[in-house]
């Protein structure tokens, strides 16, 4: 099964975060239509949509393609991923005149390291899962 190694580390990759992002937009929308919920982050969502699934499909391919080269593990190649979202993430909520809530500023410095234990924990186990599923292992 050595056909397509880096179509099936991108599909590996996007399978994580797309069923995520399905269920938290769906959230979104019941808190907004039916509770009135008042931040619209409709100009915004976007990015995360788009971009973060292909983000992590990519960032499986870079693995794959480099795992010979560079000795990294995949739960620390995933920890590098958010350091990069984050800041495309606050340049396209300026682009956008997306004001960010005062309590994400305090939260960062508490939020960040989980935010980064969660990746390396989802890369090692979750996507490590399907990538040996898939015979990239």
């Amino acid at each position: 099964m050595n056909k397509h190694s880096y179509l099936r580390a991108y599909m590996a990759g996007i399978a994580v975060p797309t069923p995520v992002l399905l269920v938290v937009m769906t959230a979104y929308t019941v808190f907004r239509l039916i509770y009135h919920f008042p931040v619209p982050i409709e100009r915004f969502i976007v990015f995360p949509m788009a971009v973060v699934p292909n983000a992590w499909g990519l960032w499986n391919v870079l693995f794959v393609a480099w795992r010979r080269h560079v000795p990294l593990s995949l739960g620390l190649h995933g920890v590098l991923l958010p350091i990069l979202l984050a800041p495309l993430g606050l340049v396209a909520s300026g682009l956008l005149n997306f004001s960010i809530p005062g309590f994400a500023t305090h939260a960062f410095p508490v939020l960040a390291p989980v935010v980064l234990i969660v990746y390396y924990l989802v890369w090692k186990y979750v996507v490590g899962f399907l990538n040996r599923v898939l015979g990239l292992a």
